[in-house]
């Protein structure tokens, strides 16, 4: 009996430890693929966001269309990260889910890529909270597209949230009022550990990890 049961520890310890590398190895993958996604919309001629809304932005958060994550991890959410400026620069990520469901990630079998600007102090609070509505909790509009472009209407000079998605080579505003965004704190401790606090990643407490230099060097690249 005895025995049975040390070899059915052993192997929850294995699986554990497996399942720990696996998170581990997809926010990786998040935030590779995150770095991605903003360079390839920066770089789209006469696109992009805007740099003045950029600039201002306390937060940026970035949620890649991606169908296999999406499908390994159940289908209802779609999974990403966000960063928040520090006195020393963008800090590490956090990660991030929004209710995929309620905004038609998928649109005809094609992946949607989203980003979303925190403009304010309450977004920021929204943003750092375990859920909130969009629309409800934060005001949200869809932001104005074009380098040079500006906030031209008092909508979007007042949202507090600006937001984007990128669907079949499109990139445009969206609005993403009702959608939910809620913490993914299993993310956050996979990369970081178990006693991480949210706030201590968006101030700049905890350094930035290796896999996230390409994410915050396209950030430095389109951003003062």
């Amino acid at each position: 009996m005895l025995k049975r049961l040390l070899i059915f520890s052993a192997l929850v310890l294995v699986v554990t430890q497996v399942a720990v590398a696996s998170d581990r190895d997809d926010d990786v993958a998040r935030t590779q693929k995150a770095a991605q996604v903003f360079k390839e919309i920066m770089d789209t001629p006469d696109k992009g966001i805007p740099h003045d809304l950029l600039n201002k932005a306390k937060c940026v958060a970035i949620i890649p269309g991606d169908k296999k994550l999406a499908f390994i991890f159940g289908g209802s959410y779609g999974r990403g990260v966000a960063t928040c400026r520090t006195a020393h620069g963008w800090s590490a990520p956090m990660f991030v889910a929004i209710d995929e469901g309620s905004i038609g990630f998928q649109i005809g079998g094609s992946s949607t890529d989203i980003i979303m600007l925190f403009m304010n102090d309450h977004a920021l609070h929204s943003l750092l909270s375990d859920k909130f509505k969009l629309g409800g909790d934060a005001t949200v509009a869809a932001g104005p597209v074009g380098r040079d472009a500006t906030a031209a209407t008092d909508l979007k000079l007042n949202a507090e949230i600006l937001s984007y998605s990128r669907s079949k080579g499109v990139f445009a505003g969206i609005s993403l009022d009702g959608a939910v965004m809620q913490a993914d704190k299993s993310g956050d401790q996979a990369l970081y550990g178990t006693n991480v606090d949210r706030h201590q990643i968006v101030d700049g407490t905890i350094h930035v990890p290796a896999s996230a230099h390409s994410l915050i060097h396209e950030l430095d690249a389109y951003s003062s």
